[in-house]
């Protein structure tokens, strides 16, 4: 089953993808990437690590 991502989490995603690409990837990206896996996964009654890898 796919998992729908919102456009908000996508775009954290993207960014830190980007930053960590460029080698610049700071901690507080990293954190609010995680944040709203997290709060996306607690949202949708899915567990978060599913949210993470399927993202």
């Amino acid at each position: 089953m796919a998992i729908e991502l919102t456009d908000e989490l996508i775009a954290l995603e993207q960014a830190a993808w980007t930053e960590a690409q460029e080698r610049r990837l700071t901690v507080e990206t990293a954190l609010a990437v995680q944040a709203a896996i997290t709060a996306h996964a607690e949202a949708t009654g899915q567990p978060r690590y599913e949210v993470e890898h399927d993202g």
